[in-house]
């Protein structure tokens, strides 16, 4: 098979590894994307499509579809090639300077830098235990449509910010929302929790979901306080919003230096230990990290930019402003 060639290589279509991409190309890169979901979007796409986003700069709500929208159209202009649900598996630094990395299936790249953009690598839901039995059936770990909970006693479970926005969401269109946490904290943005308090939400703290009811459908749970106590309260959809367990998958086997075993550690200009190999996003690591899309975007653009002058040494990290340039690449004039 004939390998795609092109200057970049981005592992991870997620709202970080677009926006690289929309970048890649302001710096006249050719750029491709690789990753092992059928849709571009990373996380947004596949768990919270229709979730509102309230910390991107510039949009004071911004729903998770949209969002990907808006960085796939943004990128259009430099045609990157995407190349989805296929998982890149092997890396391999050529004697000529290049890197080449393969697929599980089977497809190959020859790039001259890589950039990972892979959030947590692949992830899996953390189970809600009680209710295993009718996963698929009234249980759910993420909202796909918040309008299939329309006129729906819904209860929530989890005190991240996930669980809180999603039970913010749902407020307007559900019969009720209860929210349980196993704890009095919650780990959701201030904001968030104070808006959760204002709201209509019933917030159940120091409890969890002991029992799920139903046969073929949720008819109720079982909420059992810290002291033993326990209610039944009428659910017809309970969504676990209990976080995910991350794996970086094949990406241990690259050569690069890890933290914690479950990020890549990079240094002030995104470079991982190996060269020619950057990342951006949640997957990286390094003193004073914080983990939120707003610092991945920036992290991509600094990735990007140094990803350039590794390609061309006679290039400059600083690309200009991009109001100085076209947005796109230039037309043709006759």
């Amino acid at each position: 098979m004939t390998p795609i060639e092109s200057d970049l290589l981005v592992v991870g279509a997620g709202p970080v590894g677009l926006f690289a991409a929309y970048y890649a190309g302001f710096r006249g890169l050719s750029t491709a994307i690789v990753d092992s979901l059928s849709e571009p979007g990373g996380q947004v796409t596949a768990l919270y499509p229709e979730k509102p986003i309230y910390d991107i700069a510039g949009f004071p709500s911004v729903r998770g579809r949209t969002l990907v929208e808006n960085l796939m159209e943004q990128a259009a202009p430099f045609d990157p090639t995407y190349v989805l649900a296929e998982c890149a598996t092997e890396l391999s630094p050529q004697t000529d300077g290049t890197l080449h990395v393969r697929t599980d299936a089977g497809t190959t790249f020859r790039t001259r830098a890589v950039v990972i953009t892979a959030g947590i690598g692949t992830f899996t839901p953390r189970p809600l235990e009680a209710g295993q039995h009718l996963v698929g059936s009234g249980v759910s770990y993420f909202v796909p449509d918040p309008e299939l909970h329309r006129d729906q006693h819904v209860v929530v479970v989890g005190g991240g910010d996930s669980a809180c926005d999603w039970a913010l969401a749902l407020e307007p269109i559900a019969r009720t929302v209860t929210l349980v946490h196993r704890r009095a904290a919650f780990r959701a943005h201030t904001h968030t929790v104070s808006q959760l308090t204002r709201s209509t939400v019933d917030v159940i703290t120091d409890a969890q979901i002991t029992k799920v009811h139903g046969d073929s459908r949720v008819q109720s749970v079982t909420i059992t306080g810290a002291d033993a106590t326990q209610t039944e309260r009428e659910a017809d959809a309970v969504i676990a919003a209990l976080g995910f367990k991350a794996n970086l998958g094949p990406l241990r086997t690259w050569g690069l230096q890890l933290a914690d075993n479950r990020y890549l550690r990079v240094d002030a200009a995104m470079r991982t230990t190996m060269p020619g190999v950057f990342a951006a996003g949640d997957i990286t690591d390094y003193g004073g990290k914080v983990r939120l899309l707003a610092v991945g975007f920036g992290e991509a653009a600094t990735a990007v930019n140094h990803a350039a002058v590794h390609i061309n040494p006679e290039e400059t990290v600083f690309p200009g402003h991009s109001t100085d340039t076209p947005a796109g690449p230039a037309e043709e004039t006759t």
